[in-house]
């Protein structure tokens, strides 16, 4: 399975057209995300006190929801 950072790098854009992508373009220059986790609990809490970037956390719960649904149908 595929890390949660690696998934949400596919949203990278160089003019984000949502919250999405500018989530995507965020997390790839903070140097800390936890970029190997596949785990929501690990990645919520990091955000909730390093995601200053996230406008709210429902962009990483779309996000997270959005990610899990690939997963899904992989299996």
């Amino acid at each position: 399975m595929s890390s949660f950072y690696h998934y949400l790098m596919t949203f990278r854009h160089p003019k984000p057209k949502d919250k999405i992508s500018k989530f995507a373009n965020d997390a790839y220059l903070d140097h800390s995300f936890p970029k190997n986790s596949t785990d929501y609990d690990e990645l919520s809490t990091y955000l909730e006190l390093n995601g200053s970037y996230l406008e709210n956390m429902s962009v990483f719960d779309e996000a997270w929801e959005k990610y899990v649904q690939l997963i899904e149908q992989k299996h």
